[in-house]
C-alpha cells in the first residue's frame, strides 16, 4: 500500500529530529517529550499545536524530489493552517464522498458521533480526498489499511493512537492544523468539555467526528441493520457490506439504506429513497 503517514507517537512524546532514513513517520526517541499540557492551561494547547505543525510542516517542505507546482501546493497549504491558527476562518461545507452527499455533509464548526469506525472514515473520506489534512485520536483499532480503502489520504493523515488522559488537549492541539478530526475518548465527555471543544472547531474552522457519544452533536448516525456478501458454505471472501444507517440531524430520525462499501468497493446509497423511521416502523 502506497502512502505515508504523519505520525505523532505514543506515552506523549513529541516530534523531533531523528537520523534513521526513509518516510518521514516521525518515532521520537526517548529523550523528546510532547507536554500536551490541561485544556485549561493555553500554554499547554499551544505547545502542543507548535509541535504538530513543525511535524506537518517538515514533511510538507520536504524537498527531496518537489515540483515547482507542489511547492505552491504547500505554500496554500500553510496559508491555510496559518488561517486556522489565527482564528479568521469561517464555517464552510466540506467535500463529501459523492455516495453520502445526498445522506448528509460535513461542515466545519460542528461535531459529529457515529457508533462505528466504517461511518467515521467514509464520512471524512471526502474532505480528505480535496486536500484536506484529517487527523486521528485514540482510534489504535482503526486501521490505516481501511481507512485509505475508503479513500483517506494517508499523506495528509496525522495520527496519535494512544493519547491516553491527555485526549482532549491534544485534539484541540491538532485543530490548528487539521480540517477534520476523528477522536475516541477513552473516557465519556462532559457537556463542558464538549462545549469548550465545539467553541474552538468555530474558531479554528474544522469539523470533528467523534467514534463514540457526544454530547450535544450536531448529527449523530448510527449503523442499526448490517449484513455481509460474499461468503458461500464456509467458503469465499467478503466482498460488500449492506447497512441500514440512522440519521439524527435537527429533524426526525431517518433509515438509509447503503453500501458500506459496495461491491465496486464505493460507498454509496443502496437506492434514492430516504425512509424516515417512523413510517420504516409502521411498515
Amino acid at each position: 500500500m502506497q502512502g505515508r503517514v504523519v505520525g505523532v507517537e505514543d506515552n506523549h512524546r513529541r516530534h523531533c529530529r531523528t537520523s534513521a532514513p526513509g518516510p518521514r513517520v516521525h518515532k521520537p526517541d526517548e529523550r523528546c517529550h510532547w507536554d500536551y499540557g490541561g485544556f485549561d492551561q493555553g500554554s499547554g494547547i499551544a505547545q502542543g499545536s507548535v509541535s504538530v505543525v513543525l511535524t506537518i510542516l517538515e514533511y510538507m517542505f520536504d524537498y527531496r524530489g518537489v515540483s515547482p507546482q507542489a511547492t505552491s501546493s504547500r505554500l496554500h497549504e500553510l496559508q491555510q493552517r496559518v488561517q486556522r491558527m489565527q482564528g479568521s476562518a469561517i464555517s464552510r461545507t466540506l467535500e463529501s464522498l459523492p455516495g453520502l452527499s445526498g445522506v448528509i455533509q460535513l461542515r466545519t464548526g460542528e461535531a459529529y458521533a457515529v457508533d462505528s469506525p466504517s461511518l467515521a472514515m467514509a464520512l471524512v473520506a471526502g474532505a480528505s480526498q480535496a486536500g484536506e489534512w484529517v487527523a486521528i485520536v485514540g482510534a489504535s483499532d482503526l486501521g490505516l489499511e481501511a481507512a485509505a480503502g475508503f479513500g483517506i489520504d494517508l499523506e495528509r493523515t496525522v495520527v496519535v493512537p494512544r493519547p491516553g488522559e491527555l485526549w482532549l488537549s491534544v485534539t484541540a492541539g491538532l485543530l490548528d492544523v487539521a480540517t477534520v478530526v476523528i477522536v475516541k475518548p477513552p473516557v465519556p465527555v462532559s457537556a463542558q468539555q464538549a462545549e469548550r471543544l465545539k467553541s474552538r472547531l468555530r474558531t479554528k474552522d474544522a469539523a470533528l467526528v467523534c467514534w463514540g457519544d457526544w454530547p450535544r452533536s450536531d448529527a449523530t448516525l448510527a449503523i442499526t441493520e448490517s449484513s455481509w456478501l460474499g461468503l458461500g458454505r464456509g467458503h469465499g471472501r467478503l466482498t460488500a457490506r449492506q447497512v441500514v444507517v440512522s440519521v439524527r440531524q435537527g429533524g426526525p430520525v431517518r433509515r438509509v439504506p447503503l453500501w458500506l462499501p459496495g461491491p465496486d468497493q464505493q460507498v454509496a446509497e443502496r437506492d434514492h429513497t430516504v425512509v424516515p423511521l417512523a413510517v420504516a416502523q409502521a411498515g
